[in-house]
């Protein structure tokens, strides 16, 4: 999965700190019992709750690919309407359509 080109810049700039986020991902991830498509919408989620548009493209891209339907991660989105409100969650789901 092509990364984004901030992501190369940060990396180029700051190689030992990229290294070790992506090996403490690699270890939340292996760390419990939860399938990856799971872990994937709980982080897409997360990226929702937090206005991370970024957050949102990666989490989509990731989820598509550890096997989630469009129908799964737009309703992992609805879920957050009492959390985080409509306009939140209508935004969120425009970020889910860019991918």
């Amino acid at each position: 999965m092509a990364k984004p080109k901030h992501y190369h810049k940060l990396a180029r700039r700051y190689p030992e700190y990229t290294a070790a986020v992506e090996r403490l991902g690699e270890a939340v991830k292996t760390a419990g019992p939860l399938e990856p498509k799971v872990a994937e919408l709980i982080q897409l989620a997360a990226a929702a709750t937090a206005h991370s548009e970024g957050a949102v493209h990666s989490h989509v891209r990731r989820a598509k690919k550890a096997g989630a339907t469009p129908e799964e991660i737009n309703h992992t989105i609805l879920l957050l309407t009492s959390t985080i409100g409509f306009p939140s969650v209508a935004a969120a789901l425009s970020w889910v359509d860019d991918v």
